[in-house]
């Protein structure tokens, strides 16, 4: 890659190597231009090591054994909050010979245990004002509603409000020992078990379905059917006269046909638990895709009681 070749001629640049002019740039084939990510870590300080990602941006097979160079690693603002550098672990394996080439997980891609020293902080407001928010993992009125009810019932009454779904306010003290403390307090806190929202979580690109415990099934009738296209070509060789001075042409013949099954009117019962439900849609004998676009009219006719999240 061009952009390869401009970085490694840079790179020589800066460690005191100067090409002679002229001089076109090295074509080194053990050289790649990656990508380098890092996820910094709450409350993170400098000197601090963290993990970083290494994936390949250029034409490179493979990363496996490579030893990445120092980089820095900038945030959305620019600035540098880290320097990352080390010996990458790569999780495939693969071999190649003869036209042949077997090949297990990404070569492309690896991780680096420790790779990367924070050199920046960034400041957190955990110490500012009078209150703090808690922010729960998914949005769901009852469990802000329970959360604000355990931290009152606890420390008192009016220490915690649930301002919504996904947020809960606490009043806490203004030291940070007595504030860090105070948040240890709240992470010892148990809750009932609440009942999560009904969901029906669909991934187009592979055909998964998952359905959580709270999914119900109100009685409907379900026609489908499939309808198969199948196009085979098959090679056919036009021999000429003997004498006639032709050529052997090798032409296609190609067959398409149609075929749609026909399907019969089900009907399913209303199925209130999740077992049910999985019963029910296993009479209708269809395909994991099938089920996206069944599921989906099935919502659109009012008897799926559940909320369909595809991904």
């Amino acid at each position: 890659m061009p952009f390869t070749t401009q970085a490694m001629s840079n790179y020589l640049q800066q460690m005191g190597i100067s090409l002679p002019p002229g001089t076109t740039a090295p074509q080194l084939k053990n050289v790649a231009t990656v990508i380098v990510t890092a996820q910094l870590p709450p409350f993170a300080q400098p000197g601090q090591a963290i993990d970083v990602s290494v994936a390949s941006m250029g034409n490179a097979k493979s990363l496996k054994g490579g030893t990445l160079i120092a980089t820095p690693l900038r945030g959305a603002d620019g600035e540098i909050y880290a320097l990352a550098q080390g010996n990458m672990v790569v999780g495939g394996a693969g071999a190649s010979a003869g036209g042949s080439k077997v090949q297990i997980n990404h070569l492309s891609a690896g991780r680096i245990p420790d790779g990367a020293q924070v050199e920046r902080s960034v400041p957190t407001p955990l110490n500012d004002g009078d209150t703090i928010n808690l922010g729960l993992n998914a949005s769901d009125f009852q469990t802000a509603r329970k959360v604000a009810n355990a931290i009152n019932t606890k420390i008192g009454p009016g220490i915690a409000t649930a301002l919504d779904g996904r947020t809960v306010q606490v009043r806490a003290p203004q030291s940070p020992g007595s504030r860090v403390n105070f948040i240890a307090e709240l992470e010892e806190l148990t809750l009932p078990d609440s009942t999560p929202a009904a969901k029906v979580v669909i991934n187009a690109r592979t055909g998964s379905i998952v359905l959580n415990q709270a999914v119900t099934l109100g009685p409907c009738a379900i026609a489908h059917g499939n309808l198969s296209i199948t196009i085979s070509s098959t090679p056919v060789i036009s021999q000429p006269n003997p004498l006639s001075q032709g050529q052997t042409v090798v032409a296609e013949k190609t067959d398409i046909s149609l075929k749609q099954e026909g399907s019969k009117v089900m009907q399913l019962p209303a199925s209130p638990q999740l077992a049910d439900v999985v019963r029910a849609l296993n009479t209708l004998g269809a395909t994991p895709q099938d089920l996206l676009a069944i599921l989906q009219a099935i919502k659109a006719a009012g008897a799926l009681n559940a909320e369909l999240e595809v991904i």
